[in-house]
């Protein structure tokens, strides 16, 4: 049977890529950072998903068809974390598919791929 081991970012710069996201999940760079090549793990060996960044050449794709949900415990939690990620370097996207009464916002990281912080205290 199969798993998912790594979800994988194509990103500009390997570096500043990992330097954000380790930031933003707390996790590790399991094996350091090349300039082509980072994966990112849990801290302490603990379960969970890794994130690899490897470099690309190709553009970010303004709705991409896969995406990081990253989830926020309610809204309060939502907020503070999208204002700590913005100041890490993270944009906010001015997002034309926002449904009404919208649980998630919707952020760029420094290479500009989108993913979203998800308010989880709703019904």
């Amino acid at each position: 049977m199969l798993g998912i081991g790594s979800v994988v970012l194509g990103v500009s710069d390997v570096g500043r890529a990992a330097a954000f996201w380790t930031e933003t999940l707390g996790c590790v760079p399991r094996d350091g950072i090349e300039d082509d090549w980072a994966v990112l793990v849990p801290p302490g060996g603990t379960a969970g998903p890794r994130l690899s960044l490897g470099l690309s050449r190709t553009p970010v794709q303004e709705h991409p068809r896969v995406h990081l949900d990253l989830y926020a415990g309610d809204a309060a939690d939502q907020a503070a974390e999208v204002e700590r990620l913005l100041g890490l370097g993270a944009r906010r996207v001015d997002w034309d598919l926002y449904p009404e009464g919208a649980d998630f916002v919707v952020l760029a990281d420094p290479d500009g791929n989108r993913f979203c912080v998800i308010d989880t205290g709703g019904a």
